[in-house]
């Protein structure tokens, strides 16, 4: 059990599985001049979570502890902090990479990585979206600018980062174009989706041209590909911008651009995500909960592929 001056924490000291996570009791953090510690009461869970864990990218010890998604309330604040103070219930991205410790009872974060929490979805709503949706907003709207009517292409559009970006290109205004597996493009048509492709049937890039923007979540083959579908002018963003040297090349043979994104911590931006929440336009999709404890399983989970939506830790 926590005390006052203790939390509980998932933490690892070795690289692996699932299995090397561990619940433990640290020393509660305090908060620096232009921070605020968060009481964390739901933690989401991304990809980068586990790639960390099993040590990719290559760093050279395990982050103590993971976790970049949180919603809580201000626990308290440091120094030069007037945005918010203790008791309002906020949400953000903590800095990435170097910034992780969502996993946890309590964490400190810059004030202007949060925003003020929407009254009408609770902690867990709240908790899916900063990562996935900012990564979205920031490959659409902030590098590609996407406009009404232009044909927007997004891969593992039923993902954490795809179906968020499913609806922040229809609140643009754009024809969105997702792939997914059968079993999904229900779920996709709901969400606004124009058109929906089964990867594992139909070769997308045998079937589209004169796409606008490729949202590109997965990298490797499908991002080579992504490139032929589109217009002359038109714009790939991969959110996985490794290897690109080769793509780089075919881009400029083909007259299009390649834009590689790491997501930043944006208070402008999760504003503007909270305000499509508040307009009924961006909702996140929660596949599964798992109490703090169990963050293990939700790694095994989540590591399989086959989710839809987000994974949620439940602290609090």
């Amino acid at each position: 059990m926590s005390t006052a001056n203790t939390m509980r924490a998932i933490s690892q000291d070795d690289f692996g599985g699932p299995e090397v996570l561990k619940e433990v009791e640290r020393e509660r953090p305090t908060p620096g001049m232009s921070e605020v510690l968060v009481r964390v009461h739901a933690a989401g869970l991304n990809p980068t979570d586990w790639k960390h864990r099993a040590g990719f990218p290559s760093v050279d010890r395990p982050v103590p502890v993971l976790g970049w998604d949180v919603s809580g309330v201000v626990e308290s604040v440091g120094g030069g902090v007037t945005l918010f103070k203790p008791g309002d219930e906020i949400f953000g991205m903590l800095p990435y990479p170097h910034g992780a410790g969502a996993h946890a009872e309590y964490v400190t974060g810059p004030t202007r990585a949060f925003v003020r929490k929407p009254a009408g979805i609770d902690h867990i709503q709240a908790a899916a979206l900063p990562l996935a949706g900012l990564t979205a907003y920031q490959a659409l709207v902030d590098t590609a600018d996407v406009r009404p009517g232009q044909r927007v292409l997004i891969h593992a559009a039923a993902g954490g980062v795809g179906h968020l970006a499913v609806q922040i290109a229809k609140a643009r205004g754009a024809y969105v174009i997702g792939t997914a597996s059968a079993a999904k493009h229900g779920f996709l048509r709901e969400l606004g989706a124009d058109e929906v492709i089964d990867y594992r049937e139909i070769d997308f890039a045998a079937g589209l041209s004169n796409v606008d923007v490729v949202l590109d979540t997965l990298a490797g083959d499908t991002r080579t590909r992504s490139l032929r579908v589109l217009r002359e002018g038109g714009l790939l963003v991969s959110i996985l911008p490794f290897g690109m040297d080769n793509d780089a090349e075919r881009a400029a043979e083909k007259a299009v651009r390649l834009e590689g994104l790491l997501v930043e911590y944006d208070h402008a931006g999760m504003q503007a995500l909270a305000d499509l929440v508040q307009e009924g336009k961006l909702h996140a999709h929660i596949d599964t909960t798992f109490p703090l404890a169990e963050a293990a399983k939700a790694h095994a989970l989540g590591e399989t592929g086959r989710t839809t939506g987000k994974i949620v830790l439940v602290v609090r």
